[in-house]
């Protein structure tokens, strides 16, 4: 007579075992609603949602660096702002000065008037700065990264907005003729500061474009990650449930195979 019980134990052991291993994780997943915890959770898995999170996280900081760059074109549209209200003060001034109604007495006025507006402008150009950086005081191209991979970029051109570089630091209205040449010369400096505004505008609009679109692409990189990474609670509450009821029902077999087998022997 032979007592076959080792086969059925052994048998509902390694299922028990098994089972345990995937309670294990349907509680780890529940726990942090992540279903990708590990590379033996789902290998190709996991370096799709990696490679999905840096572009997430890049495209995250690219939104900063806009929204930075917003905030530099702002200033500098002020300055120069700013800047164009100097200078057709002072054009109006050697309008007035261009007339030979003046005396010598009333251009000396004007020109001391001329002077600490070009002294205002300077002062503009060389204190107006973002991040320690000067904004009206050199021309230079400032790259803009607006994008999480390399070559996503936009170029900022910054123009020198001093009087020297506008062509108005040696103006004179000293004399009806120089007056003239102060209105000509302004006239240039004027045209040079409205076209740079008008690119700055261009710039401002061009950020704000590639700002809607990246708010656009990380919301929808992040929904995907989702998907992939996310677990569906109710799904996972059911397989819980499942595996919990087979846990059970194997640990009453093994408990009746232990039963019978000792029912055998003590008939024996």
């Amino acid at each position: 007579m032979k007592v076959h019980n080792q086969e059925l134990i052994s048998f509902s052991k390694n299922r028990y075992s098994l089972n345990n291993k995937q309670i294990e994780k349907s509680l780890r997943q529940l726990s942090t609603g992540v279903k990708i915890a590990t590379s033996s959770d789902n290998a190709s898995g996991l370096s799709i949602s990696e490679t999905m999170r840096a572009q997430i996280r890049g495209i995250s900081q690219a939104q900063s660096n806009m929204q930075d760059g917003l905030s530099l074109l702002e200033s500098a549209n002020e300055g120069l702002n700013n800047v164009n209200s100097l200078l057709q003060r002072a054009r109006e001034l050697s309008v007035a000065a261009a007339t030979d109604t003046m005396v010598d007495e009333d251009r000396a006025a004007v020109q001391t008037e001329i002077t600490q507006i070009l002294e205002a402008i300077d002062d503009t150009a060389s204190k107006l700065e973002f991040n320690t950086r000067q904004i009206l005081g050199e021309n230079t191209t400032l790259k803009l990264q607006v994008g999480a991979n390399p070559g996503q970029t936009i170029n900022i051109n910054l123009i020198d907005t001093s009087a020297a570089a506008l062509g108005i630091d040696q103006i004179s209205v000293l004399t009806g003729d120089g007056a003239n040449q102060a209105i000509s010369a302004l006239d240039d400096a004027i045209n040079k500061t409205s076209l740079h505004l008008t690119k700055i505008g261009s710039y401002i609009e061009s950020i704000e474009f590639h700002l809607f679109n990246a708010y656009d692409f990380e919301n929808n990189l992040s929904q995907s990650l989702s998907i992939l990474e996310d677990v569906d609670i109710a799904e996972e509450m059911m397989n819980f449930t499942k595996l919990d009821i087979r846990q059970y029902g194997d640990q009453l077999l093994i408990s009746q195979v232990n039963k019978n087998s000792q029912g055998v022997l003590g008939i024996l």
